[in-house]
């Protein structure tokens, strides 16, 4: 008996979910894309919307590598370490790219859930590849640990950016529109 070995049905659960995800996120892209992209909303999706679909993905990938057949955890741990170090360099051009965009101003909770919040997640990642070796256990609760993390962090910021576009671009769509003439 290995030390991944039990974890199979926590990742199929949270692997599912993250691919369920993904799809709904295309979903609200889709039903947004007829919203006019004034100013500088194409830059804003790269920095609050995008990730969303790269934390889904990550969490998809650890799932997918923690949950196949495997000898050691040295091989798994590598991988989800090279998550973890990928997703400190995305969440630094992500951080990057909201401090750029000028067609939102960013509040606390998005910094912490765009920003604080991966970097965590992602950090976390790459501490457990290093401590694997030697604390597989404790390793393997912390990548669970930061898998749940960038799944609710996606979920949360899929549903602020759906309510945005929602309730902030279409005001704006219609408040734009001329009045309808009604016949008398």
């Amino acid at each position: 008996m290995t030390a991944l070995d039990g974890w199979e049905n926590f990742y199929v659960i949270v692997g599912s979910s993250a691919g369920a995800l993904i799809g709904l996120q295309f979903v609200v892209i889709t039903l947004v894309a007829d919203l006019p992209m004034t100013g500088s909303l194409p830059q804003a999706t790269s920095a609050f919307t995008t990730p969303s679909v790269i934390h889904f993905g990550a969490v998809l990938f650890l799932s997918a590598i923690i949950s196949a057949p495997r000898g050691t955890i040295t091989p798994v741990a590598v991988l989800w370490g090279l998550v973890g170090l990928g997703g400190l360099i995305y969440t630094s051009i992500v951080t990057r790219r909201m401090r750029a965009q000028n067609a939102y101003q960013p509040v606390f909770e998005d910094w912490l859930f765009h920003s604080l919040l991966p970097l965590a997640a992602y950090a976390a990642l790459a501490v457990s590849a290093c401590a694997a070796y030697a604390y597989e256990r404790p390793a393997l609760f912390l990548v669970a640990a930061a898998s749940l993390l960038l799944l609710f962090m996606g979920i949360h910021n899929a549903w602020d950016i759906a309510t945005f576009h929602l309730f902030s671009q279409r005001r704006k769509q219609r408040d734009a529109e001329p009045p309808s003439e009604t016949k008398e």
